[in-house]
């Protein structure tokens, strides 16, 4: 009888249960201690975060088992320590996004190898695929004790080596980039939350920090908490945070409302939203909202909301600069860019911070080819001791070459002061140009323009004060829109309650004028 020779199956069965090992390993995150301790501060992991955030089951993880293993003496894989960085494809609203953040279940989010480079790969992807950045960030920077000991006479990289800020650079040009600071943020994941288009803070657990209180503390001699260094309180004052949301699921709503207003990169065009909106809805309020006396304040917000589709704004850094109201909003269902005075602060001046958020928001337009309409109170750059300390005449300037140089659709609706050179920032190249029949326009407002011009006829005058009024009352009819409409030096004089209107057709029929500056791109 012959033996037949057994053949012996090949198989790959215990390397792919490896595999599947490290995805269930990798998934336990910081584990089960960690992961408690951070629901317990009332913060969610980040993998919960990106579920919460994306279309459900649109989550596509790059990288899922890296990170560091330790193995036993068998060569089978004891623990895994996953890097503490996660990223991945997704999708808002149906819209591709790359999103990525710091695990802080894992060594607090302190950059690992693997996470460091998955956090570069990140900006990368989001280059090379022109898909939207969505960073949530809670994590520290790299650690005194220098790198992990996988590397034990590691010396720096080499001089050649690429700067881990040029992905940052390069991606703030390319795509849209929003960052959430979710809890502390400190170090390198702190300079990418600065380094987005839309920053926002959750109140009361998030800090921005430069450097810990310990290092504070070591450094100056005092003690400080991470909230008071660097809470949304200290923050959303000096423009470090646009937005302030009351918890992380407010702030992923902000999120997906401040993308929705955006083109996925710099080459397209906001997307349309068909709106139920009238086009030619009337507020008849509008005719009546500008107080006649100059002195009287105003609620700008609320010509705003009652001329947009739906009477929805979605407003930036309301906290800083606040003489400025800077938001997105659609007409017709196209996105458009706002800015517009506030006269309870200063009058509605341009004050240095003012200036800087002017300049920041006309680029921010410009790049994502995004119309701005702007809503004019100006009453010139504000004066004073304080004024010049603040550089405002620096910082002005630059608003002003800063929509000198914009090349998007503008519409400008002066609707009451329109003065100086500060005005100037208020008109890109060939704007639309609207006025009611409160606005008044100028190189100085009357009050002190007349003071200035003719300080020595009021005072020679016998009647100092009714000189004031009869000269104040003889120059604010050259000031007055009608001469400038017969002038054509406004397009047109409008009805206060036919802005809707006007600015419909407006954004309606600029379209064409956004697909040839795509085309010159």
């Amino acid at each position: 009888m012959v033996e037949r020779k057994r053949i012996q199956i090949m198989t790959w069965k215990k390397e792919i249960s490896q595999i599947k090992l490290r995805e269930k390993l990798a998934k336990q995150q910081g584990g089960p201690e960690a992961v408690k301790l951070q629901h317990d501060k009332g913060r969610l992991t980040l993998r919960e975060r990106i579920d919460r955030l994306l279309d459900k089951g649109s989550f596509d993880e790059i990288g899922k088992v890296a990170g560091g293993a330790e193995y036993d003496d068998d060569g089978n894989i004891s623990s895994l320590t996953p890097a503490n960085f996660i990223l991945g494809f997704g999708k808002i609203d149906e819209r591709d996004v790359i999103i990525g953040g710091e695990d802080f279940t894992v060594k607090g989010g302190s950059p690992n190898a693997a996470g460091l480079r998955k956090s570069v790969y990140t900006e990368d992807l989001a280059v090379k695929h022109k898909f939207p950045l969505v960073r949530l960030h809670e994590g520290g920077g790299g650690s005194v004790a220098g790198p992990s000991k996988e590397k034990k006479g590691y010396g720096g990289d080499p001089v050649f080596a690429r700067s881990r800020f040029k992905s940052v650079a390069t991606t703030l040009k390319e795509v849209p980039v929003v960052s959430a600071a979710l809890g502390p943020v400190a170090g390198l994941p702190a300079s990418r939350f600065v380094g987005s288009h839309f920053r926002i803070m959750t109140k009361d657990t998030s800090q921005i920090l430069v450097a810990g209180p310990a290092v504070v503390s070591r450094a100056f001699g005092k003690d400080f908490t991470k909230e008071e260094l660097g809470g949304s309180e200290v923050h959303k004052k000096n423009g470090v945070t646009d937005n302030i949301a009351e918890n992380e699921e407010d702030a992923f709503r902000q999120i997906k409302k401040f993308l929705s207003f955006f083109p996925a990169n710099v080459y397209e065009l906001p997307p349309k939203k068909e709106i139920a909106d009238d086009p030619k809805r009337a507020e008849k309020i509008l005719e009546e909202i500008i107080p006649k006396d100059r002195k009287k304040t105003y609620e700008m917000r609320d010509i705003i909301k009652m001329i947009v589709d739906e009477k929805d704004f979605f407003e930036l850094s309301n906290f800083f600069g606040r003489g400025i109201i800077t938001g997105f909003a659609r007409l017709n269902g196209f996105s458009v860019g706002i800015f517009a005075n506030d006269s309870n602060f200063y009058a509605g001046s341009m004050t240095a911070d003012n200036a800087k958020k002017t300049t920041r928001f006309i680029k921010l337009c410009d790049q994502f080819n995004i119309p701005i309409l702007t809503i004019v109170d100006e009453p010139g750059f504000l004066i004073g001791k304080k004024a010049e300390e603040d550089a405002t005449i620096l910082y002005g300037t630059e608003a002003v070459l800063a929509a000198a140089d914009s090349s998007i659709p503008w519409c400008t609706l002066l609707v009451r002061k329109s003065f100086g050179v500060a005005a100037a920032a208020h008109f890109g190249e060939d704007p639309y140009v609207l006025a009611w029949p409160s606005s008044e326009a100028g190189a100085l407002p009357l009050e002190g323009g007349v003071a200035v011009a003719f300080g020595k006829e009021i005072a020679k005058a016998k009647d100092p004060e009714k000189k004031r009024k009869e000269i104040e009352e003889k120059l604010a009819k050259s000031q007055s829109p009608f001469p400038r409409a017969e002038a054509f030096s406004v397009h047109e004089i409008i009805d206060p309650k036919d802005t809707r209107q006007y600015l419909c057709s407006w954004i309606t029929r600029v379209q064409k004028s956004l697909q040839v500056k795509l085309l010159e791109k």
